[in-house]
């Protein structure tokens, strides 16, 4: 039995509300994102506060974590989450959906400062750091609302477009096997960060590992001839 406010609150419900099924299938601009705009900068706020202390909440203690211990991170009322998150799930899909919009927009600015080589390692970082801290959600969201469901069809097309982004750039550049696909790359993710959740620690050193194995053949086979150069010189 749930011990915080969303068990007796004559406004809340478990299930979706109205809006809950109308996310659109890209991460564009919304008709929610449109009224948000025209939100009192002090409501703006708030939102954003209830965004942050939930994506923390989920990461530690899954897409469960009481709604009363959310309202108190943010420093607001329960009732203040309520208005602008009227359901769990809507809480939960706004916290999904605002961290794909940081990893994708990770992936744009990776391209514009750095190198073909760095930009496709550093997303593949950012990528695992953010398979690593949804614990359960997308399985929470999918339960709730389907998985061919607007929010979560739109928000894996969006990730898989932005693998494929740096994908492509990291071939263009020589960098990475030609015969790797978008879908490759983030199974590839998804299976370090499981194998690695009792072991965090190795995430990096297996990422690192991957990214070796993904380089050109030729070019790996120089570095590794390279090396033995080295050791017998």
């Amino acid at each position: 039995m749930r011990k915080d406010s969303e068990v007796h609150s004559g406004y809340y419900t478990e299930g979706p509300s109205v809006l809950a099924n109308r996310f659109p299938p890209t991460l564009m601009t919304t008709t929610t994102d449109q009224t948000q705009t025209r939100m009192r900068a002090d409501a703006r706020r708030s939102r954003a506060k209830l965004l942050d202390a939930a994506t923390a909440a989920f990461a530690e203690h899954g897409a469960d974590a009481p709604l009363d211990d959310i309202a108190r991170r943010a420093g607001v009322g329960i009732g203040t989450l309520y208005r602008h998150f009227p359901t769990r799930i809507d809480l939960q899909a706004a916290v999904y959906r605002s961290q794909v919009q940081s990893v994708c927009a990770t992936a744009d600015e990776l391209i514009q400062t750095a190198t073909a080589e760095q930009a496709f390692a550093g997303w593949l970082r950012a990528m695992a750091a953010y398979l690593t801290t949804k614990r359960g959600l997308s399985g929470a969201l999918i339960a709730g609302l389907g998985r061919d469901s607007e929010l979560i069809s739109g928000c894996w097309m969006a990730m898989r477009d932005t693998a494929d982004r740096l994908l492509a750039h990291a071939q263009q550049a020589g960098v990475v096997r030609d015969d790797i696909s978008a879908e490759d790359v983030l199974r590839l993710a998804h299976g370090i960060v499981v194998t690695t959740e009792q072991a965090p620690e190795q995430t990096d050193r297996l990422l690192s590992l991957v990214f070796d194995g993904l380089r050109p053949r030729q070019a790996a086979a120089g570095d590794a001839g390279g090396g033995a150069a080295a050791r017998s010189g």
